[in-house]
């Protein structure tokens, strides 16, 4: 068996038949850990004929290597439920697997892709780049998802190279969800900060968000994309402004305690 394609989810019905329809011809297997979906996440995904295990939400890092063990192709190319293969990138990923694998030629360990953004209803060129994300990984290489939730990232033993083509993140149906899952997401990365023992004040909440923002905004070109642009720019800017607030809260109810 020569591909796994992983992903893990929940109610994602309106989203991973686009996934699934991308990677069809290319996949020898599709293995899907389910958190108890109550939408039709399973039978869509039964629709194309994949391996799907139910299993309790643990957190991002524990699911996405439950998922990943469970493959059993020589390559696993890891997606999320609202990603979508670009037919550029198909054809690099086939040019990888056409390539035998020896001890003598072993290749690289994994390859990266570049993750372009859909929103608001366009393809963001500019914003949120560069963002390159390991992807694609010989299982026998170690492949393991690394670090913690929120934000865990794929690692393999190995050399990495980069393909060509882009995969296209179909992010959130509008700014309220956004904004929704921003503050979420902002709000456990305070907490893991907050266990690491790391502290937040008043230049964290002066100087970081606005820094991001003209990074993002002038620096890396969002300002091309438009309002789009300018948008994702400050919603950037307002994740790190949450981020370093919870994390304040937090401390302050210690001082509080004590």
């Amino acid at each position: 068996m020569k591909l796994s394609v992983s992903l893990v989810s929940f109610n994602e019905e309106a989203n991973i038949r686009r996934t699934l329809e991308a990677v069809r011809d290319i996949a020898d297997e599709i293995v899907i850990v389910d958190s108890f979906s109550t939408d039709n996440t399973v039978a869509i995904a039964g629709e194309f004929g994949a391996k799907v295990t139910s299993r309790a939400w643990p957190g991002y890092h524990e699911q996405k290597n439950v998922c990943l063990e469970l493959c059993s192709g020589e390559w696993v190319l890891c997606l999320d439920c609202d990603e979508v293969v670009s037919p550029e990138l198909l054809a690099a990923v086939k040019r990888v697997l056409d390539v035998p694998v020896t001890e003598a030629s072993p290749g690289a360990a994994g390859y990266t892709v570049n993750r372009r953004t859909h929103y608001l209803g366009r393809l963001l060129r500019h914003a949120w780049q560069p963002d390159r994300k390991l992807r694609l990984v010989r299982r026998n290489a170690d492949a393991r998802w690394d670090g913690g939730d929120p934000h865990p990232f794929l690692a393999v033993d190995g050399t990495v190279a980069a393909l060509e083509g882009d995969l296209i993140h179909y992010s959130f149906k509008n700014f309220d969800a956004h904004m929704n899952q921003t503050r979420i997401l902002a709000r456990q990365m305070a907490e893991n900060l907050y266990a690491k023992g790391k502290k937040s004040g008043a230049w964290a909440l002066l100087l970081k968000p606005p820094f991001l923002f003209l990074k993002r905004y002038f620096f890396q070109g969002a300002i091309l994309d438009g309002v789009p642009g300018l948008i994702a720019a400050l919603s950037s800017a307002a994740y790190v402004y949450m981020k370093y607030a919870y994390l304040w809260e937090l401390r302050a109810k210690d001082t509080k305690k004590a």
